[in-house]
């Protein structure tokens, strides 16, 4: 018997498809080993050796590796091509022990018949340069996590973190939040004529003013009111003649295929979705999907990726699939090849395609949710329409004077839409009247504009995931864990796809800058990014560039310790006194913003919110349930947290807190009984669901209206864009 190990029962069960009965494919479920959680795990003083432990729910997975392991012939380690696949395939070589001969490394950037095959017959040996990179990642991290989180909870709050790519992330968004803040918008104006050709009366030609003496205007060229009041002045009685029309042909070339950066931000913008959304659906892409009689099938690459590189085979596969369906026209002479702009982008890897480009997206849809089809249709489209010919555009610019001013017209029809026939982009045609060069126009309107200069946006997760690419930081591996783990922190806010600092993200990244400016340097994550390469090309290694860090960093921290004073950074005085104890009241901060507390603390546990404004709020006299504790029968007060009100147990030695029913008004229609109330999830996401759970578990994510279906009599729920859907999802189509 031949074995053969995958991270993920769904990767196992696509590759069983192409395997013979002598084989026996099992999943690892991820990780089979790492670090502790409770303590470091780390022996600093014998060069940083981990100390790594089988989690208590994995050691019936490994049981069952080992006595598989025991009657197999060969076993093969088939885990993902990345470097944290090959960590995980030396973690289960590590524990399996299998003799040199029995243990083989194969590698795939797709699951398809062709690549298992492929790779089933150019076995290797594990990379331990890039085992040892992943490693050095991994103890960076847990060096960082580990002695700057306990600083943060000494002298701040209880409950922060810190981490190496993560704390640098957050100072990204407050510094881009100062600048938002820091600007000034300056007034500017522009000017429009509309103006009407003698031929073509009926279609007017929109020019902007450019030029004054021949001299073009800048952004802020035209300042304020008075400026374009003498403008509107100078063309009172101003003919308006044709200087020239210059007309050209452009070609808009395709794009490159997707990387995992170029990926997420294209996700984010065209389909909305968030980095670790955009990352969970490919990875189902790319592990398989069941697509009927066919069953489970691998539809893309590998997703972590950060090369441009296309095999031969796909290559020639679009192409005959791009001659068959669009013809010659649409398909260059040569195939298309794209060079790696990313640093330490590694060649060996594929760009994310399709693994098959006759499987188009109308092909598979039926088969797949919502979601996976608008991504996989995306990751289609991009690759695909790469190697299709440009699109060509007709360009036509109208050069006008005005006395000593110069208007201009410009605007473009698509003569040969190209590439754009399969990856559509917006593209605004704009058609001219018919009319020649020395033609007098007739002004029909001039209209002035008042502007004002707007700030730096904030960053969305797709300029955020192109900022920390253009400034190396991170791997595509890294950035969407990295922008989950900021704003399941809360040190981000994310509202209306934009992201902001919290007050707790920017006093936290104020502390790091000001005490531990390395490890939030850009530069200096950038290089350890760039060390980490090092390690995986053999070209440095691993012990001498974590000791190069912590060394001078640990030093710090120590000195640190004991100079920095939690008065100075997370406590201010007030006026207040304390209208229990009578001692003075301070601000305090809290994991979740700041607070009103009393400085008697721990004897006088006293503590108030402060209003909107960060001003104490009037102390106000306990509200009780009219059910006691469940558990210790105590009172129960009202108290408001970060997720809206509940009740907690007085009792001193009791912790149990009951949540409080907010009330849609509309009765459960599975029970009958029950009453639909909203409620937060774990990872605070708002829901509507039965208060009669667990005996009725009937919920919904959106918020429902009250009313039934006509369809299938179901409740009808808030939909997108202000639209009502029927919560049924085989009926799920939208209302009037």
């Amino acid at each position: 018997m031949k074995l053969v190990i995958v991270e993920s029962p769904t990767k196992a069960k696509t590759i069983s498809r192409f395997l013979g009965k002598g084989y026996k494919v099992e999943s690892s479920f991820g990780h089979i080993r790492d670090l502790p959680k409770s303590k470091m795990g780390i022996d600093i003083e014998h060069n940083f050796e981990p100390k790594y432990l089988v989690p208590r729910d994995k050691s019936k997975k490994v049981k069952l590796l080992k006595d598989l392991a025991k009657k197999a012939d060969e076993i093969y380690f088939a885990t993902d091509s990345d470097r944290e696949g090959e960590a995980i395939a030396w973690h289960l070589v590590e524990l399996l022990k299998p003799k040199k001969e029995q243990a083989k490394r194969i590698t795939f950037h797709e699951i398809t018949k062709h690549a298992i095959e492929q790779a089933l017959k150019e076995p290797r040996e594990l990379d331990m340069d890039r085992v040892d990179a992943q490693q050095a990642r991994r103890i960076l991290d847990r060096l960082v996590g580990y002695e700057l989180s306990p600083f943060l909870w000494r002298k701040v709050a209880k409950g922060l973190s810190a981490g190496r790519v993560q704390s640098v992330t957050v100072r990204l968004i407050v510094e881009r939040e100062r600048e938002i803040e820091k600007f000034k918008p300056e007034e500017y104006w522009s000017l429009l004529a509309l103006l009407l050709s003698e031929k073509d009366s009926e279609k007017p030609l929109e020019a902007s003013l450019v030029a004054k003496e021949g001299k073009k205007y800048d952004k802020l060229g035209i300042a304020d009111k008075k400026t374009m009041d003498e403008i509107l002045k100078d063309l009172k009685d101003a003919s308006y003649t044709i200087e020239s029309i210059e007309k050209k042909e452009k070609k808009r070339n395709p794009y490159p295929p997707f990387t995992t950066s170029t990926l997420q931000q294209a996700a984010n913008n065209r389909l909305g979705f968030s980095a670790a959304q955009t990352m969970r659906l490919a990875q189902q892409l790319y592990e398989g999907v069941e697509l009927g009689e066919k069953g489970s099938v691998g539809l893309i690459t590998y997703m972590r990726t950060d090369s441009l590189t296309l095999s031969d085979k796909f290559l020639k596969e679009a192409r005959d699939f791009i001659g068959k369906e669009f013809g010659d026209k649409y398909l260059p002479e040569k195939k298309k090849l794209y060079k790696t702009a990313s640093k330490g982008a590694q060649e060996a890897h594929e760009a994310i395609r399709p693994t098959d480009p006759e499987l188009t997206p109308d092909d598979v849809r039926s088969h797949l949710d919502p979601q996976q089809a608008k991504l996989y249709t995306l990751i289609w489209q991009r690759a695909v329409s790469g190697q299709m010919n440009p699109a060509i555009l007709d360009q036509t610019s109208v050069s006008i004077s005005a006395d000593k001013y110069t208007f201009r017209a410009s605007g473009s029809i698509v003569k040969f839409d190209g590439f754009m026939q399969v990856y559509p982009l917006k593209t605004e045609e704009k058609i001219f009247p018919e009319m020649k060069e020395k033609e007098v126009l007739e002004l029909k309107e001039l209209t002035p504009d008042q502007h004002f200069t707007e700030p730096p946006p904030r960053y969305t997760e797709a300029s955020l995931v192109k900022e920390l690419e253009k400034k190396g930081i991170g791997r595509p591996s890294t950035y969407a864990p990295t922008i989950k783990t900021v704003i399941d922190r809360n040190y981000v806010e994310k509202e209306a796809k934009k992201l902001s600092p919290t007050e707790i993200g920017i006093m936290v990244n104020d502390v790091l800058v000001e005490h531990f400016p390395n490890v939030v340097d850009y530069d200096f994550t950038a290089k350890m990014e760039e060390d980490l390469d090092e390690i995986a090309e053999n070209k440095k290694e691993w012990v001498p560039v974590i000791k190069e860090f912590y060394d001078p960093f640990k030093k710090n921290l120590d000195k640190k310790e004991k100079e920095v004073q939690k008065s100075d950074i997370a406590e201010e005085e007030t006026d207040e006194k304390c209208e229990k104890c009578n001692e003075p009241m301070l601000i305090k901060m809290g994991r979740f913003g700041k607070f009103l507390a009393c400085s008697g603390y721990p004897d006088c546990k006293n503590a108030r919110p402060l209003d909107k404004d960060g001003e104490p709020t009037a102390p106000t006299n306990p509200v009780y349930s009219d059910e006691a504790c469940e558990e210790c029968k105590d009172k129960m007060e009202l108290k408001k947290g970060r997720f809206g009100a509940y009740y907690k147990c007085v009792g001193e030695d009791c912790k149990h807190t009951r949540s409080v029913e907010v009330l849609t008004g509309i009765t459960c229609p599975k029970c009958g009984k029950g009453d639909i109330i909203e409620r937060r999830s774990k990872r605070g996401k708002t829901f509507y669901a039965c208060n009669k759970y667990p005996d009725c578990k009937n919920a919904y994510w959106s918020k429902p209206t009250g009313e039934e279906c006509p369809d299938c009599k179901s409740l009808l729920v808030a939909g997108p864009k202000g639209t009502i859907v029927c919560s049924n999802k085989e009926c799920k189509k939208e209302k009037e």
